[in-house]
């Protein structure tokens, strides 16, 4: 890989990329409620931690959850510890990270790439839609990414200079996303390099990176003590729970109803990347040329594996082609210079706006063809929550994003970040605090109401994590019996026998059953 050591202006770089972190992640982690299931399980989880002192196995709703492992409960632990138990709290972590992401990409690219193409990558990553949304979710991702962003990056530059000292930084890495989420922060970086060396004809240099004794010590003093602390607590459960079910058979069957065919990360990527799309039709147009280059090779296997191996994967969500975004964007920034009509990338952002503005004339001929009472209720919600203030302010971001694309004497870049920006603050600041009111808030509400009157809940055939963390109780999750508060939705409200309603919103029921 050939030196192309930094320039000037690293400092202005990256205070402007710090700024457009502090606005995309930190300025809006307390918009919305938290999220179902994702944010309110992570969430609950943290709480029950620190109600019981125990900090080693995490339990959700009082029994053991085993899903992820416990740095990131750590994290959210120490910062409800510093900002209390609320939104911003519980998410600080993950924007935390997810900055912390951005600049690491910024910092180790700056020594392969421009200054210039250095940024822009990281401020499309910072702006896209799927991260902005990830880096403020109270979950494992954002801390994943950028352990492993920051894996990958060291071996890339020790690939370049033969460091050392950068192969045990990607070790150190490789330990704590092991913490974080498992065997998925050691399956992508060894498979990737194993790829990059095989068509390098470089397998013995392979063999002496992934062996590198110092480095698998420092790998093992991370990640191994509180694995072994686990299965001493918790035994073959430990085992079955998160190794088997949650690492193995994610791959091998669809988990939680979670499936899609070959063909599910295609629009994952395509609305992920948004406002960026069009550039990442550029780079597939330019591909063949870019593999020249020995750094485009070693970012193209790293985003190609991640496509390939989660597209065969049984199990199928949204957020896992994250972890292939890194490269991706900075692929992206080398190829806007060979965009033939750079202004014509606003066409995928006011695609996005034009629908959004189409959805409330869809939404009456959808709620009359609603499955259930509890879909209905939504819809009708949507309606009324889609008010021409809505329709005032996505056509505004989409007019600013279209004088952006007909600005002259600009340059590309510039007008590709501050559509990004008009884009962040439109999804940030409109669309995440929207989506929160319909879906969220009412359970918000309901637990709240519970909480402030001592109630004992029983759920029924609803998961709503969220409701633990606002309610700070337990639940029972079965059917009702008769004198019970009962927390449902309207779709199962007519197999209640005159229900006495004690709250309801956007479909959510909070009811005592007849005795």
């Amino acid at each position: 890989m050939t030196d192309r050591g930094p320039q000037s202006g690293t400092g202005l770089y990256a205070a402007m990329l710090g700024i457009l972190v502090l606005a995309s992640f930190f300025a809006v982690l307390g918009n919305a409620p938290l999220f179902d299931v994702d944010e309110g399980a992570f969430s609950e989880a943290t709480r029950e931690m620190a109600a019981s002192g125990n900090y080693l196995t995490t339990y959700l709703n009082g029994a053991p959850r085993f899903d992820k492992p416990v740095l990131i409960y750590w994290m959210q632990l120490l910062s409800i510890k510093t900002f209390g138990l609320n939104e911003f709290g519980l998410r600080f972590p993950s924007a935390l990270f997810a900055g912390g992401w951005a600049m690491a990409m910024f910092f180790f690219a700056r020594r392969e790439f421009s200054q210039r193409e250095a940024f822009l990558g990281s401020a499309m990553l910072v702006l896209s839609l799927q991260v902005t949304i990830i880096a403020k979710a109270a979950i494992a991702d954002a801390l994943l990414n950028f352990f492993l962003a920051l894996t990958m990056l060291a071996i890339m530059r020790h690939y370049r200079t033969g460091s050392s000292r950068m192969l045990l930084v990607a070790f150190a890495a490789m330990g704590f996303g092991m913490l974080t989420k498992g065997p998925i922060a050691l399956l992508i970086p060894i498979a990737v390099t194993f790829l990059f060396n095989l068509q390098e004809f470089r397998l013995k240099e392979w063999f002496r990176m992934v062996l590198n004794p110092w480095g698998i010590l420092i790998f093992l003093a991370i990640a191994l003590p509180w694995y072994l602390l686990e299965y001493h607590d918790q035994g073959m459960a430990f085992i079955e729970g998160f190794f088997l079910k949650h690492n193995v058979n994610r791959f091998s069957s669809s988990l939680e109803g979670h499936s899609g065919s070959l063909f599910y990360y295609i629009p994952v990527i395509l609305i992920g990347l948004l406002p960026f799309t069009g550039l990442f039709f550029t780079l597939l147009f330019h591909l063949r040329s870019f593999m020249a280059d020995r750094i485009n090779r070693f970012l193209f296997i790293w985003a190609a594996f991640v496509f390939v191996f989660f597209s065969l994967s049984g199990t199928k969500l949204p957020h896992y082609m994250i972890y292939g975004y890194t490269p991706l964007f900075l692929l992206m920034a080398r190829a806007l210079p060979l965009s033939p009509h750079p202004r014509l990338q606003v066409i995928w952002p006011l695609s996005l706006s034009a629908l959004i503005l189409a959805l409330p004339l869809a939404l009456p001929e959808m709620a009359s063809e609603a499955p259930n009472a509890y879909v209905g209720d939504i819809i009708e919600a949507a309606i009324l929550l889609l008010d021409s203030r809505h329709m005032a302010i996505t056509l505004t971001a989409a007019a600013a994003m279209g004088v952006l694309a007909l600005l002259p004497r600009i340059s590309s870049g510039t007008r590709l970040v501050a559509t990004g920006i008009v884009f962040s603050l439109f999804i940030n600041l409109h669309i995440m605090p929207l989506a929160g009111k319909l879906m969220q808030e009412p359970v918000k509400e309901a637990a709240l109401l519970a909480k402030r009157n001592g109630w004992k809940i029983v759920m029924w055939k609803v998961d709503y994590p969220s409701f633990l963390v606002y309610s700070e109780s337990f639940v029972e999750k079965r059917a009702p019996r008769g004198g019970e508060i009962v927390l449902t939705t309207t779709r199962y409200l007519d197999r209640l026998e005159s229900p006495a309603v004690l709250y309801r919103k956007n479909g959510i029921v909070l009811l005592k059953t007849y005795e």
